[in-house]
């Protein structure tokens, strides 16, 4: 816990708190006329689904989280009253797997949420009368259809709206979402599976109360279960997209050791410039991807060209020139970048129609590569380089904003201020994005022979940022274009 924020501390264990309160008048002394019987098996069997996901061998073919078993809580909300049923989610939630840090955080957030949006999902279905309408073993007590969909549906309606608040709210302090997009797109994400949980869960909970009991229930779970392969294929196919792009950022890396780490910090940029302008969550994740890649065209580019000391030819200036179209290639036949392909190819446009490769002004050059552009200049002035510093932060945003309406996208401009004011940014100013370290400016000669020759050479390489002409500035032709 010590690593999350003071914010999101204090929301999980405000939530954490809000769970306890869930689930303490199932607990004795007042306790009494709780189905122990019930609530243990709906606990253990929970309890069962969620494990195999800790194990290394069941771990890449089943869910990663808890939403595929929805339906076995949602049965519990329907099935025992409201403090009973938050306690079934508990010992799931506690020993299910979870991917990242902080694990604890993360755990007891998973665990109090849980307990939470099922307690409040029985209690608006034992409110409805949701629970006279499952009927019993005995002779007379059919369910009272359609009637029982009614607060099964509501009950589920409830159940995503409390969910996706809470997610909202830990993505506003954990995550530093704005407010105003924390809760953009969850709902109608996320709705119309839990209302199919929903009534998977009632199916469960008529089959429990049959005169077939329990054991009968347990069928549910096979639908369940083949749900669960589906989902973790689509993750694996997630995680397979994510390698593909580690490891053409790692080939661009090894060939251009100047700019290492820079692809990564500009898809981070461009993701806070998209969140900042409203963009939906579906084209975030593919925004990065743009800008991680945006550079993988100098793979086709000489080594030579790229290493060398010394100002460029203009032979060579234009073969640098044709990076972005390398790049564009390079990623043609790969489909899940869809919008990505294009920032790659021109990222390099500029508003005034100035740019390469096709001299694109204005709004032809695509919403991608706009931001693209905007991000990848400030992250090259922000990064210290083994030939000089990086600007501090508020220097390199002032200077994007000279260069707005001519360079830059004032936008995309306004977007980066706003995200780096809100959120603050990271500059790479005491890392050297190169293989060598050197010392710095004002290190002094004490800095020792051991850094060598090679080191000086390094130095004296007039290299320049990526997007930057002249002396980091912006209105050099002489530059060489990064």
């Amino acid at each position: 816990m010590r690593s999350t924020g003071a914010a999101a501390r204090a929301v999980i264990l405000a939530a954490a708190v809000c769970a306890v309160l869930c689930v303490r008048p199932a607990l004795p002394p007042g306790g009494t006329g709780v189905p122990w019987d019930t609530v243990g098996l709906l606990a253990g069997l929970y309890l069962v689904c969620e494990l195999p996901g800790r194990h290394p061998f069941f771990g890449s073919s089943v869910p990663i989280s808890a939403g595929s078993f929805f339906p076995l809580l949602l049965a519990a909300a329907f099935l025992v009253p409201p403090a009973a049923a938050a306690l079934v989610a508990i010992p799931g939630s506690l020993a299910g797997r979870v991917e990242s840090a902080p694990v604890a955080a993360r755990r007891i957030w998973r665990t109090a949420q849980l307990t939470i949006t099922v307690w409040v999902a029985s209690s608006v279905h034992g409110l409805l009368g949701g629970a006279a309408t499952l009927g019993g073993p005995g002779p007379g007590l059919l369910p009272d259809f359609p009637y029982a969909v009614l607060p099964a549906c509501v009950a589920a309606l409830a159940f995503s709206l409390v969910l996706t608040a809470l997610d909202g709210s830990i993505l506003a302090v954990a995550e530093r979402v704005p407010v105003r997009h924390a809760w953009r797109g969850l709902l109608p994400s996320s709705l119309g599976p839990h209302l199919v949980h929903g009534l998977a869960g009632l199916m469960m909970a008529l089959l429990w109360r049959s005169s077939y009991g329990p054991p009968a229930a347990l069928f549910v779970l096979l639908p369940m279960y083949i749900s669960c392969w589906v989902f973790s294929q689509y993750h694996r196919q997630q995680a397979a997209h994510r390698a593909t792009i580690r490891a053409l950022v790692q080939a661009v890396d090894i060939k251009d050791t100047y700019t290492r780490g820079h692809s990564e910090r500009v898809g981070r940029a461009s993701v806070l410039i998209a969140r900042e302008l409203g963009m939906a969550e579906d084209r975030l994740e593919v925004l990065r991807f743009a800008g991680i890649l945006h550079d993988v065209g100098k793979l086709g580019v000489p080594t030579r060209v790229l290493r060398k000391d010394g100002p460029l030819t203009p032979e060579e200036r234009r073969v640098i020139e044709l990076h972005p179209e390398y790049g564009h290639e390079i990623v043609r036949g790969i489909g899940f970048l869809g919008e990505a392909r294009a920032a790659i190819l021109h990222h390099h446009e500029r508003l005034d129609g100035s740019g390469y490769p096709y001299g694109l002004s204005g709004r032809e050059i695509p919403e991608f590569a706009r931001v693209v552009a905007v991000a990848d200049a400030f992250d090259a002035m922000t990064s210290t380089r083994s030939y000089r510093r990086g600007r501090p932060v508020p220097a390199a945003v002032e200077e994007l904003k000279r260069c707005a309406g001519t360079q830059f996208d004032p936008q995309m401009v306004r977007a980066l201020a706003r995200g780096v004011e809100r959120c603050g940014w990271a500059a790479e100013t005491m890392a050297v994005t190169a293989d060598e370290p050197v010392p710095l400016p004002g290190a002094g000669a004490g800095a020792g022979a051991g850094a060598g020759a090679g080191v000086a050479r390094q130095v004296s390489r007039p290299r320049m940022p990526d997007g930057l002409d002249g002396a980091d500035g912006f209105d050099g032709a002489a530059e060489r274009p990064r």
